[in-house]
């Protein structure tokens, strides 16, 4: 029993090792492939703030991360370690399939997963990929029946949220033939019955293209007007079921009273029509039966005017909530979009705030040290002063580059100070007030920065005495192109995000004066958008 044991373990290790190799894993996915615990904290545990922030977003080449692999394989334990190191945004990166990690736990029918990532982030819940589709949607889908009143259950508006083909959740359950998930949204939204898709198709519609007679019951008993809705091509539940050839589904519908058995698609077919068409005999013979006729057989009177209308009218009806329901989604995107812009910003402005009280310390100190560094050091012999020279006076102090470095070091020594007393005493919460704050702070740390840096070169003079003053105006030529270079580049991307932001305000306001439609949420959607992905943005 042992040699097959090792055979078993070796083909795995040598098909995760395929794997991995074909996914360019690292050797931190790897580790989490292979549901290695102690490694991946001791991976962790060894690596710094930047390599591990590095390590927990790599991204394989299916555009996986670590956190990814964790939930698709099922892995509770680690789960539930990894996510303490994974803030929002990271733990919503969408592999090339489109799915986060939380969608993708959806989809395997992970419960426990989905409460961790809920209990940590409930933001997550609302995640979809490129067509729109929700984790609600694929567990619906995938017949996740206890992921579905989960989800239901935490949040409450998710199986109204459609697909790009509007297609809800619903229809997804329904074409797959998932009666208990059918009847759990339909308990949370009744109305989701009647919601039609891009193609003007309702669940029922959806429900027919199976087998299960038994869904196709509960969604008539839920709404029996549902049996005599038409699709955009003028299909009802009937014509699509004989096409499908689902024959225990047409006698389910030929049984119920309310049905049209008249209805012509706009292919100018009945049911019958459509049966023979399509080479289902005894299906035809079935409807033939129940008095089903052909639409040539018919008389030219027999379609009736006030159907027609109340037909159109429903057209219209849903052509208007689709539209609704679109800018309604677009609206909603927008929002999570401008979001997670409003968190980088802060987060942008914050890491900003943090470099620049680490970069005052270190100027405070370098200024503060320099004074008592000085070349030729000081006069601390009493019996060796000359004339007019006091005990502790520095030996170059008559010169007039040290009379330039000290005044020019001490100012930027209390700027620095300053800066370092505000940014310690001052919390501003709001984020506009933190970025003029920013603003003023920055502009400090540039004379600083201009104002230590003349003082080095002033030394730089002394340093290298008469016979190399050459020497001393080349690197002052130098540093003098470096740092005029530097806050010359500065202030142009300050002017230029400036005028940018003028003109973002002026285009905002004159839409908004032309029209409060869709549209406005179309343009919002796509300048936030725009937003998102610059890559410099100067204070």
């Amino acid at each position: 029993m042992e040699a097959p044991a090792r055979q078993q373990s070796f083909k795995m290790k040598k098909m995760t090792k395929q794997l991995t190799g074909k996914r360019d894993d690292s050797p931190f996915h790897a580790a989490v492939r292979a549901g290695n615990l102690g490694v991946v904290l001791e991976m962790i545990a060894e690596s710094g703030e930047a390599e591990l922030e590095a390590m927990l977003s790599k991204q394989n080449q299916s555009g996986e991360t670590a956190l990814y692999v964790a939930a698709e394989c099922g892995y509770v334990d680690l789960v539930r370690e990894m996510i303490k190191y994974y803030d929002t945004g990271l733990a919503g990166v969408k592999a090339r399939n489109g799915y986060d990690a939380f969608h993708i736990a959806a989809k395997q029918g992970s419960l426990e997963i989905l409460k961790i990532f809920m209990e940590v982030n409930p933001e997550l819940a609302m995640t979809f990929d490129s067509s729109n589709t929700t984790a609600l949607h694929t567990a619906a889908s995938q017949g996740h029946i206890e992921v579905v009143n989960f989800l239901l259950e935490r949040v409450s508006n998710l199986a109204t949220i459609a697909k790009s083909n509007c297609k809800t959740a619903l229809h997804s359950a329904a074409r797959n033939g998932h009666l208990e998930i059918l009847r759990a949204l339909l308990s949370k939204e009744p109305g989701l019955s009647t919601r039609i898709d891009k193609k003007g198709q309702t669940a029922l519609h959806m429900a027919v293209k199976g087998q299960n007679v038994e869904l196709v019951d509960e969604l008539l008993l839920t709404d029996p007007a549902l049996i005599n809705m038409v699709d955009n091509k003028g299909n009802t539940a009937l014509h699509i079921a004989v096409r499908k050839g689902r024959d225990q589904i047409v006698r389910k519908l030929l049984d119920h009273k309310g049905i049209d058995k008249s209805s012509i698609n706009k292919s100018r077919e009945t049911a019958l029509d459509t049966a023979e068409k399509t080479g289902h005999s005894e299906i035809a013979t079935l409807l033939a039966e129940h008095g089903v006729l052909s639409a040539k057989s018919m008389k030219p009177g027999t379609t009736n005017p006030a159907r027609e209308l109340k037909q159109t009218v429903s057209d219209i009806k849903h052509e208007v909530h689709n539209q609704l329901e679109t800018t309604r989604l677009t609206r909603k995107r927008v929002q999570d979009i401008a979001k997670r812009v409003n968190k980088m910003h802060t987060e942008g402005l914050n890491n900003a705030i943090n470099s620049t009280t680490v970069v005052a310390v270190l100027i405070a100190t370098v200024a503060f040290a320099a004074i008592f560094q000085v070349p030729g050091q000081f006069a601390d012999d009493i019996t060796k002063l000359a004339p007019g020279q006091s005990p502790g006076e520095a030996r170059i102090a008559t010169k007039t580059a040290f009379m330039i470095f000290i005044v020019f070091d001490s100012i930027a020594l209390f700027i620095s100070l300053a800066v370092v007393v505000v940014q310690t005493s001052i919390v501003v919460i709001e984020r506009k007030a933190k970025k003029q704050l920013m603003s003023v702070i920055n502009k400090l740390m540039w004379l600083a920065c201009v104002l230590i840096s003349v003082a080095f070169l002033a030394l730089s003079f002394i340093v290298v005495g008469k016979n190399e003053r050459s020497l001393a105006i080349w690197v002052a030529g130098i540093g003098t192109l470096i740092m005029t270079t530097t806050i010359g580049t500065m202030t142009y991307c300050v002017i230029v995000q400036r005028i940018e932001a003028s003109k973002m305000r002026s285009i905002r306001r004159s839409s908004m004066s032309r029209s409060r439609s869709g549209s406005m949420s179309v343009m919002g959607e796509s300048e936030i958008l725009d937003n998102e992905f610059k890559k410099l943005y100067a204070i």
